[in-house]
């Protein structure tokens, strides 16, 4: 008998219509302000230089540029296009342009130059005026309010091409952190930071230092790399 109205049960429900689920809500994307910070190749300090500007890339710094121009090329559209304006930076800028955005410009951003922010660690409070430091720290700190912002309404990404110094306090300050640890990190040359800002404002480090596109005997400058040269023993 329970076999029969068991076996009727089953009948019966294969016989109803079937109803589809409700298709779930598509979830809505979430807004970013992505901020890509490239630091600039690798240099060879030059007497001859212009003291302001400083020194050109090495053969080194220009084969580090290339490759970062081809992981950027992999990425989406930027919006916008900055560079420091010293001449390691510039250069760097310059080959990125060159190899994946030939047909615009960047934006030469003075604030974006290398500077020294106040640190407790290391030698560095012993060798820089503290005027100085706290020069730096305040155009940082605008760089930071200018770059640093929620989307408005669409999503944007910037391309900044600047300085080690420059790109580890900007990461303290993502961070929320006290910013005078900004020399406990090390970043190579033509090394990729990448930090996206929610709309709520927020800052989420993705990256610090990405170095993934240097094979490592193209690697230098962070903390514990060899010195590098392609010159011809």
């Amino acid at each position: 008998m329970l076999r029969t109205a068991f076996i009727l049960l089953v009948l019966l429900l294969l016989a109803s219509p079937c109803v589809a689920a409700p298709a779930p809500e598509p979830a809505q994307a979430k807004l970013a302000h992505t901020l890509v910070l490239v630091r600039h190749g690798n240099y060879d300090k030059d007497p001859k230089a212009d003291q302001r500007l400083g020194p050109h890339l090495s053969p080194i710094g220009v084969a580090q540029a290339h490759l970062a121009a081809a992981a950027l090329g992999a990425l989406p559209h930027f919006d916008g296009l900055y560079a420091s304006p010293i001449q390691r930076a510039h250069d760097t800028a310059a080959v990125i342009r060159a190899d994946v955005y030939p047909e615009r410009t960047f934006e030469t951003v003075d604030e974006l130059a290398e500077c020294t922010p106040p640190t407790t660690l290391g030698n560095v409070a012993k060798e820089e005026k503290p005027e100085d430091m706290a020069a730096c720290k305040a155009q940082l700190d605008r760089v930071f309010a200018r770059f640093f912002t929620a989307p408005k309404g669409e999503n944007r990404s910037d391309l900044l091409v600047c300085h080690g110094n420059v790109i580890r306090y900007l990461v303290t300050r993502a961070l929320d952190v006290d910013t005078n640890a900004w020399l406990a990190m090390s970043i190579g040359n033509a090394s990729i930071t990448t930090i996206r800002i929610d709309d709520k404002g927020r800052a989420h480090v993705i990256a610090v230092g990405d170095v993934g596109h240097l094979p490592p005997k193209l690697r230098s400058s962070a903390w514990g790399d060899p010195e590098r040269s392609l010159a011809i023993p």
